[in-house]
């Protein structure tokens, strides 16, 4: 991305933020913060499956979603890590990242991403008891730009990252974009990848993935067979914006073919997850 373009896209970012927080309701400090907080947390938590969605639209892959509390001693917000993989192949997934959750002011959530040191070491630890330990925030990169800003509608979190900030190079983007939406049953994350003119290059182009909820109080642990499947699925090193659930707002994507994309979107990437 041009440092003209770069410069562009953050005084608007800014001009986005500034929109939001003007248009945030009036509420007293500390008012439903914990409530709301709490409740962002609590529905990103768990695992989830966009089976359903992909039985029904082809062009949609299964992909399976778990996002697991860690570091819940810290009073520096609501920490989360994520792990993605095609259902076929659960040991090899395709995005990894953590999410840090905080109230900016009330009634406006953000959620920051960040990337791991070494993925590879940490993949299957959402089903610990203590994922992550051995970890902490400063062994993490943040993802500068790929924050997504959130509101509550009801029962319903629905937030973006901002404008072309959260620039990446996967398939030859210059940026990515992540709309979520999050409520008690599930969570609904479009990552798409967009070159420099503004043509898509990757992520569905019909609408977000749809990841329901599984509701399972003791996951048992997924085979650790490795499906030979030739889809493709990049590294958590490339991918970018997150979900996140999440989906990324992934991002270079972070949460990863459609045949009726535009036509700049190649059909075997178009609705791939990142």
């Amino acid at each position: 991305m041009t440092s003209s373009r770069r410069n562009h896209a953050r005084t608007l970012g800014l001009i986005v933020a500034a929109g939001i927080f003007l248009l945030a309701p009036i509420v007293r400090a500390g008012e439903n913060e914990s409530t709301d907080l709490d409740d962002l947390a609590s529905w990103m938590a768990g695992t989830f499956s966009s089976a359903v969605q992909a039985a029904e639209d082809p062009d949609f892959f299964a992909v399976s979603l778990h996002m697991a509390p860690i570091w819940t001693d810290r009073s520096d917000g609501r920490w989360l890590y994520l792990e993605q993989a095609v259902s076929e192949e659960p040991h090899r997934p395709y995005r990894q990242r953590v999410f840090r959750l905080v109230e900016l002011v009330p009634g406006l959530f953000e959620t920051q991403v960040f990337t791991l040191p070494d993925p590879g070491a940490v993949i299957g630890v959402w089903i610990s008891d203590d994922p992550l330990a051995e970890l902490s925030p400063d062994d993490l990169e943040e993802r500068d730009g790929c924050a997504i800003l959130l509101r509550r509608r009801g029962d319903s979190f629905i937030g973006s990252t901002l404008a072309s900030l959260c620039a990446g190079t996967l398939r030859g983007a210059a940026y990515a974009t992540s709309e979520v939406i999050v409520t008690p049953d599930g969570i609904v994350s479009w990552d798409r990848g967009f070159a420099d003119d503004g043509s898509q290059v990757w992520g569905a182009v019909k609408g977000g993935y749809v990841f329901d909820r599984i509701v399972d109080d003791n996951p048992a642990p997924e085979s650790e067979s490795v499906s030979e499947s030739e889809t493709e699925t990049e590294t958590a090193a490339e991918s970018g914006a997150e979900t996140g659930a999440g989906t990324e707002t992934e991002s270079d994507s972070d949460s990863e073919g459609n045949t009726e994309g535009p036509e700049e979107v190649a059909p075997e990437t178009a609705s791939q997850p990142e």
